[in-house]
């Protein structure tokens, strides 16, 4: 969609990527860092001062305590993260359980490690997890249950009572929880990110995987990290010695400056992404687009049916060729029997784009 955007000249509202940088102060740290300090290989499992300071992260808002040198690997973006997991535990033949919709690297990935695929299909329009439905698709044979948490494409945050249900099925199992936290900051209307590894008897089998992209708006570095306890993470950390070995020092050192000094640009973006979010949502609103709840994240899932009766595959294609806006069917982050009138939209843009997507859907509407 990113491509047919670029063709079509249309505002892209679909791939999740700001279209503003992150802070000056964290970028300067990481071009002082290029031009000052060593450009060859840093440590395989991250530079000691990115770790501490992640360890650091991790205490302060969630209570948990990991060792840097021993629970901690910087990997190159989150995605990377989640092979490392994914490749580290979920061996062929094993399963690995996802929640759909699901971002859609997860399959691929745990098809590339010889695992199979099990599928949790939350309904809409709220999307709740329940302990059934995780009774259902976690068996013996089951290695690994992805969690996302705030969800991408759907922007659920799951609460206590959620989380509490995926504790009592996995504490019964072998399985361990791989955590995809990579918006833990960007939530809404007054929710808290809550993170499974602090609910108790967790710790020992959760990955939790974050995202200095998503915190600080600058995806294109590609700086992630999984946390766990030492007996996990010596595993991942051999899947990433294979996959990418390391991630540019100066990213790290970047990265580490960002999250001793700059916290407070990533706790405000919460009130900005809020309002941008209700500006997409009411314009969507007043164009026939019935927006569902948005929790948190980058995007907003709208039901187009009061505007078509096509898939909403072919409502994307039409509307990025013939109205100029781009957007996600969120058929494509579904397997099974799914339903295919829902469309995912990025709010993660300047108002100015946004109001400009909003008004090239009405003129085309219109028509």
């Amino acid at each position: 969609m990113s491509a047919l955007a670029n063709q079509h000249s249309a505002v892209n509202l679909g791939q999740g990527f700001p279209d503003e940088d992150g802070p000056e102060a964290i970028r300067q740290a990481a071009a002082n860092a290029l031009i000052t300090e060593s450009n060859q290989y840093p440590p395989m499992r991250g530079l000691a001062d990115l770790r501490g300071a992640l360890a650091a992260h991790a205490q302060r808002f969630y209570g948990l305590t990991y060792d840097p040198a021993t629970e901690i690997v910087v990997t190159s973006g989150a995605t990377e993260a989640l092979t490392a997991a994914i490749l580290a535990f979920a061996p062929k033949g094993s399963e690995v359980v996802l929640i759909d919709p699901s971002y859609d690297s997860y399959r691929p990935i745990a098809e590339a490690s010889g695992a199979t695929v099990r599928t949790i299909a939350l309904a809409p329009p709220d999307w709740r997890l329940t302990e059934d439905a995780l009774r259902r698709a976690i068996t013996p044979n089951t290695a690994a249950l992805v969690l996302n948490t705030p969800m991408n494409p759907i922007g659920r945050v799951f609460d206590a009572e959620e989380l509490a249900a995926v504790a009592r099925v996995l504490s019964e199992t072998d399985a361990v929880a791989i955590c995809d936290e990579v918006y833990e900051h960007l939530v809404f209307d007054g929710r808290q990110h809550l993170a499974l590894a602090a609910l108790p008897g967790m710790a020992a089998r959760t990955l939790r995987i974050g995202s200095a992209g998503k915190m600080f708006s600058l995806t294109g570095w590609k700086v992630g990290w999984v946390m766990g306890a030492a007996p996990l993470i010596d595993v991942v950390a051999k899947a990433h010695q294979f996959l990418t070995f390391t991630t540019p020092p100066a990213l790290q050192r970047g990265i580490a400056f960002a999250l001793e000094t700059q916290m407070d640009f990533t706790l405000g973006l919460n009130a900005d992404l809020q309002a941008r979010r209700d500006l997409l949502k009411a314009g969507l609103t007043q164009l026939g687009f019935q927006p569902l709840a948005c929790e948190g994240t980058y995007f907003l899932t709208a039901d187009i049916r009061a505007l078509t009766n096509e898939p909403d595959s072919d409502f994307c294609l039409r509307l990025v060729r013939e109205a100029g806006v781009a957007a996600i069917p969120l058929s494509a982050f579904m397997q099974g029997a799914k339903p295919d009138h829902f469309i995912r939209f990025a709010f993660c843009k300047k108002r100015a784009v946004i109001a400009e997507a909003l008004e090239r859907l009405e003129a085309y509407l219109k028509r």
